[in-house]
């Protein structure tokens, strides 16, 4: 089982010279990856569905993972997730094309579609689209990465005759992982991506899903990874295992002390 701490960017963790702490440690621990969650602004006054308080810091996923990188050598560096739906993909394939070529080729793209809609409104992207933006935002960050002449004609967006360089280190670009538990997000996943996220979840909730996934053609042959929504242990590990669970991202806490020492619980887990 490989082992990763989700929440690398925000809270405690969005003071730099923590999170270095905290990713230097788990790397020498024995902690896989490190992962980031994404919300460009958050309502204030705090209002449904909004996951935080609005003065809740959260630094940007690329910002800090680069930072990471440099102070890593092996760890994963993933973003769990980044809102797509949210951005221009051009851009985006800049921005995560970068961080994979400054980390030497160690980032996994965690998306989704979104669902705070204050969030949109607030951007100015339509919330109604998000679905649609995605799956066609999935389809020019390939094509920015892969392709010897880049073109593109779709919904959203048109473009050719460009490039963007450098490329990413990983061949194919970063593995793509879809959060989420909708039937259009998992069709995404089996059709179009590496690997599925599932965030606060248990082992009953996790197999109903996997049940799900696994009835699209690709569904079965991906890689599962999941934020569970309890603590973890020797016999939790060996559960989620035995229903096809390859990575556990565990929830870190908003205390450094306590961060530290969780990393040190479950450094006897990785692998197990």
């Amino acid at each position: 089982m490989k082992i990763g701490l989700f929440g690398i960017n925000s809270g405690i963790c969005a003071n730099p010279e923590v999170a270095s702490r905290v990713a230097r440690h788990a790397e020498a621990a024995g902690i896989e990856s490190v992962w980031t969650g994404e919300h460009v602004v958050l309502p204030d006054p705090r209002q449904p569905p909004s996951p935080a308080a609005p003065d809740y810091a959260m630094l940007h996923p690329s910002t800090s993972l680069a930072f990471l990188a440099a102070v890593t050598e092996r760890m994963k560096l993933g973003t769990g997730i980044t809102l797509i739906a949210q951005r221009n993909p051009l851009v985006l394939a800049k921005e995560m094309a970068s961080l994979d070529y400054v980390s030497h080729g160690r980032l996994i793209l965690g998306i989704g579609a979104g669902y705070l809609y204050q969030e949109f409104d607030a951007l100015g992207v339509p919330f109604r689209q998000r679905g649609a933006r995605t799956d066609e935002a999935i389809q020019v960050l390939r094509t920015l990465w892969n392709d010897p002449n880049p073109s593109f004609s779709g919904r959203f967006w048109d473009f050719r005759n460009i490039q963007a360089m450098p490329r990413p280190v990983q061949d194919g670009g970063p593995p793509i992982v879809v959060g989420g538990t909708s039937e259009a997000a998992l069709k995404r996943t089996a059709e179009s991506c590496q690997g599925w996220y599932g965030f606060a979840m248990n082992v009953e909730q996790t197999r109903e899903v996997l049940h799900r996934l696994h009835q699209y053609p690709g569904g079965s042959d991906l890689e599962v990874s999941v934020t569970p929504s309890m603590r973890l242990n020797p016999q939790l590990v060996q559960e989620f295992a035995s229903i096809g669970v390859h990575r556990l991202v565990s929830l870190i806490p908003n205390e450094e002390m306590r961060i530290l020492q969780l990393i040190d619980d479950l450094a006897p887990l990785a692998g197990e």
